[in-house]
């Protein structure tokens, strides 16, 4: 069976940057850009033309250069939700992340523009929007650990391990995908979510909305 191709968008205001990002993307299989766009209304308007399974949207565009890409994510989960959008941004704010899902995290992700590096990881972090999943950068996550480890904040409560793995969960890998990365067991890994989301306090939910719930609670620390 032929594995399902996602469709998406690109829009960035940077003519190179475009053309650069398109070119790293365009030799994967489970990919395929249909269209590329410079602003905010060229943007929604490319959208509403192709309807894609998903959105790759730098954070700051024309008109305003401003939050742009965020806006588009509103617009977009608002309008069409079965869409998922990932947005690109230099910018390793937390007050950023947070807009961005504070709305709803489903088919959402913020990535810094770093990754654009990592052709897997930003195919990776693509393919689980489109799938309706949540994707945080890593760099976000360390920030608000770091910022609340001496707090009476929840996160204090975790080890470096559980602190390790919640940022591999952020960016929405599997529990397999996450022991591959830090050399540890499967089994491991589950013991160490298990853990963490009874520090967050997120037990009685559904693994999937754990896994989104605890990386909103980085964001609301």
């Amino acid at each position: 069976m032929r594995p399902m191709v996602v469709r998406f968008v690109l829009a960035d205001d940077q003519f190179l940057v475009r053309e650069g990002t398109a070119a790293l993307l365009s030799g994967c299989p489970q990919l395929e850009l249909v269209g590329t766009a410079a602003d905010l209304p060229g943007l929604l308007a490319l959208v509403e033309q192709l309807r894609p399974d998903a959105v790759l949207t730098d954070i700051r565009m024309p008109p305003t250069n401003s939050r742009e890409g965020i806006q588009a994510a509103h617009e977009i989960r608002r309008r069409w939700p079965s869409i998922g959008v990932l947005v690109l941004s230099q910018y390793a704010e937390e007050d950023y992340a947070f807009s961005l899902l504070a709305r709803g995290a489903t088919g959402l992700g913020y990535l810094l523009k770093e990754r654009v590096g990592d052709r897997d990881e930003l195919v990776h972090a693509l393919l689980q929007v489109a799938a309706g999943g949540t994707v945080l950068d890593p760099k976000i996550v360390e920030a608000v650990v770091r910022a609340q480890s001496g707090s009476a904040s929840p996160l204090a409560r975790l080890t470096d391990r559980e602190r390790e793995v919640l940022e591999q969960m952020a960016l929405g890998k599997t529990n397999a995908a996450i022991g591959r990365t830090l050399v540890i067991t499967e089994r491991a890994v589950e013991k160490h979510i298990n853990s963490l989301f009874a520090k967050l306090d997120l037990s009685e939910e559904a693994d999937r909305n754990r896994r989104v719930m605890a990386v909103l609670t980085l964001l609301r620390a």
